[in-house]
This record gives structure tokens, C-alpha cells and sequence, in this order.
């Protein structure tokens, strides 16, 4: 099979190359701690809760473009698809503290659970508070809530918890209100083609043309169930069949949606399946209280679209509201 196409100059450099191009690009927004540890600029502050997110490179905006003042105060960095190690997240710490404690957020998968604890252990050496939310919102990944990986309702549950510390509430609240977001997130996704690293340019896995892969992981982790495409409205139900069931929303109650592109689906195809999951929401007497299409949490350029729900409280609905300004994402 022929090496997949990528404007890049060198595979192995690309995420240090996109950091420079971000950093370049966004100045009032951000700027670099130490190696992959960008901090946001006008976020931290003393007795504040330093908010730290982070994971590997390819989802982008997730992690670094969610930066900011009222989101994360800095993300670690890792290479596509891998943990980023503990010191960028140790150096992230140290560049956001604010004398409250720092709160450690990212998917729950073993490489960062490991990297991350021992980032944790290091700061608690030095006397700083350290604690950690994972996120848990992908349905498809296992019964076990525990069990679960963190995927595109990421954009949800770091808003409301940086929107918590950036109100200046104490570690403790945040972290509730953190693990409270995403007791209520729920994501499932389809993968309509394979991903391709910058390190190797071949596709990390094998999908026949005609066929979709209904809860895939984003990064190329099996789904629930593989089949022939759907017309999209079929997979919306399928999705939502499944969302809907398991949030378990009364009559009346208010959700926020994102439909998410995973790298090359575009936005014709992302509102098409909007439409779909608006009219689902109406038919249960869901009310939409804000919705975002577009790529948040990409695999690459892998062709495919997730959709999350978040089943909003007033606390939430606040927290989602409260304004913030990052890198790419902003509300008010």
C-alpha cells in the first residue's frame, strides 16, 4: 500500500514543528513553559486551581487549542497517539500554580494514567497539592464507566471544571464539579476510514471501502460492531438509540450536544447527523441548550464523526456558560 499523502516536512518532527506554528500563531494566547508544556497566558493566577490537561498529539484543538483563561491553564504534550511523559506535566504544574492545588484532567488510558500519577508524585515531593479527574465518556468502550475511555466530551467536562477553578472555587469543588460533567457526558462515534501517524504514513488500520466501524476508539481501537454504511440518519439512531438509553434524561431536561468531526468528515456530513440528533432530541422532549459542530477531538485525518451528550443541571448549565477565551474555543 502507498504511503499516505501529509503536508509535513519531517514525521518525526511534526509535533515540535506544530508547536512552533501554533505558538507563531496564537501569541495572545499562549506561550511555552518548557518543552511540550504550553501554558496559557492569561489564565493562571494566585489561588487559583491550576488546571492541567493533556494526552498525546492528533486530536487536535484537544488538548493544547482548549488553553485559556476560563478553560485548562496549560496542557502537556505527547507525540501522536502517545502520553506526553511526566515532565511536561510536572513543568506545566509548576508554570500554572497558584498556591490552591492542581487538578490533572485527560482520557483515561494506561499511558497517561501512568505518566501522569508519577507527574503527581513529583509535585507532591515539592509540596504541591496534586489530584486527577479521568474522563470517561465513551460509551462504546466498555459497561464499566471505569473502564471506559475519554474521547470527544473532553471539550465538556475541562470546560466545566476550568470554568470551577477559573471562579476561583477551591480544589475540592472543582474536582467535584469536574467528576460531576462527566458522570453526565456520553459520546459514541463511527469510523468511516483508518488514520495514518506522520512517523510511518501508513493507515494504523484496515476498514474495506463500504463498511463503517460503529464505536471505534480515536485512536483506531475496535468498536462495538463493524457493517455496511448507513445513510446517515440510520447511524444518528443508532447512536443516539444507544446515548439516549443509557443518559436516561426526563422529560423537560436539557442536554448540550457536540457532533464531532474525527479529522476529514466535513461540516455538510457533521450537520447532516445534526439534524438527525436535533430531531431525536425534539422527539423526546429534549431541550438543546447549545451545541457545537465542527472538529474538536480528531484521530488525524480519519474519516468519521462522533456525538456527545451532556445532561445539564443548573450548576452545569452555569459552568458551560461561564465565558472563556483559548486558543481555538471561546463562549461569551
Amino acid at each position: 500500500m502507498a504511503p499516505t499523502q501529509k503536508l509535513i516536512n519531517d514525521g518525526n518532527r511534526a509535533v515540535d514543528e506544530m508547536l512552533v506554528g501554533v505558538l507563531a500563531a496564537h501569541p495572545n494566547h499562549l506561550t511555552l513553559a518548557a518543552p511540550r508544556a504550553i501554558v496559557a497566558k492569561h489564565g493562571p493566577r494566585p489561588g487559583k486551581v491550576a488546571l492541567v490537561i493533556g494526552g498525546g498529539s492528533g486530536h487536535e484543538p484537544t488538548f493544547l487549542g482548549f488553553v485559556g483563561k476560563g478553560l485548562a491553564d496549560a496542557a502537556a504534550v505527547g507525540n501522536v497517539f502517545a502520553s506526553p511523559p511526566p515532565q511536561p506535566a510536572v513543568d506545566a504544574a509548576l508554570a500554572t500554580h497558584g498556591g490552591a492545588g492542581v487538578l490533572f484532567m485527560y482520557g483515561n488510558y494506561a499511558g497517561d494514567v501512568m505518566n501522569f500519577d508519577m507527574a503527581s508524585e513529583l509535585l507532591e515531593m515539592e509540596g504541591i497539592e496534586a489530584r486527577t479527574v479521568l474522563t470517561t465518556d465513551d460509551i462504546a468502550s466498555s459497561p464499566d464507566r471505569t473502564k471506559r475511555r475519554g474521547v470527544a466530551g473532553n471539550v465538556f467536562i475541562f470546560k466545566a471544571a476550568g470554568a470551577a477553578a477559573d471562579q476561583m472555587l477551591p480544589l475540592d469543588e472543582v474536582e467535584r464539579i469536574a467528576r460531576h460533567a462527566n458522570a453526565r457526558t456520553y459520546t459514541m462515534g463511527v469510523a468511516l476510514s483508518a488514520c495514518s501517524l506522520p512517523q510511518t504514513r501508513r493507515l494504523n488500520f484496515d476498514l474495506p471501502a463500504g463498511e463503517m466501524e460503529i464505536g471505534m476508539g480515536i485512536h483506531g481501537e475496535p468498536g462495538i460492531r463493524r457493517g455496511s454504511l448507513k445513510p446517515a440518519n440510520d447511524v444518528a439512531d443508532e447512536i443516539m438509540d444507544a446515548i439516549l438509553a443509557e443518559m436516561a434524561a426526563p422529560a423537560g431536561a436539557k442536554v448540550a450536544v457536540l457532533v464531532n468531526s474525527l479529522g476529514s468528515t466535513p461540516l455538510m456530513e457533521l450537520y447532516i447527523l445534526y439534524a438527525r440528533v436535533a430531531e431525536r432530541l425534539a422527539a423526546a422532549d429534549l431541550t438543546v441548550h447549545s451545541a457545537l459542530v465542527g472538529p474538536y477531538c480528531t484521530s488525524m485525518e480519519m474519516a468519521g464523526a462522533s456525538i456527545t451528550l451532556m445532561h445539564l443541571d443548573d450548576e452545569l448549565t452555569q459552568m458551560l456558560d461561564h465565558p472563556c477565551d483559548c486558543a481555538m474555543f471561546r463562549v461569551g
